[in-house]
Order: structure tokens, then sequence, then C-alpha cells
């Protein structure tokens, strides 16, 4: 059985910006949270089956996993 690719998301806000990764099978996932210091805060996410339209109705937008996984060897 193949492995499910994650999809990977960010959205600046004014201070901070966060990223977010969703495996699709189960939609599980991490969000990343980079606070103005750089300290970064690391969350295990589960979400529900709307997770991709609740991201496109917060303005997140597609973001690459290199960005996700440099940030997330910071943490």
């Amino acid at each position: 059985m193949a492995k499910a690719i994650a999809q990977y998301f960010k959205r600046i806000f004014d201070d901070y910006q966060v990223l977010v990764m969703v495996n699709p099978t189960d939609f599980t996932g991490t969000e990343l949270i980079v606070h103005p210091d750089g300290k970064i805060e690391k969350t295990e996410m589960e979400f529900d089956e709307e997770i991709f339209e609740d991201l496109q109705e917060d303005e997140f937008k597609p973001c690459g996993a290199l960005e996700f996984q440099l940030t997330l060897a910071k943490a």
C-alpha cells in the first residue's frame, strides 16, 4: 500500500506565522507556530474531514515540505 503524501500549508499573520502539515489519509498532522522571538511551538493535531476547506477559508496557502521540515528542525 502506498504511503500518503502529506500536504503543507502556511499563513503569515502580523507578528507570527503558522505552518501546518496534514496527512490526508487519517487527517492527523502537526502545527508549528513561529513567534516573533523565534520560539517555535509544535502541536500534534487531529483534524476532521473538512480541514482543507477550513484552511482555505482561513486563508492558508500551500507551502513546500522543505520549508516545514526546516522549521520543524528548529523546534
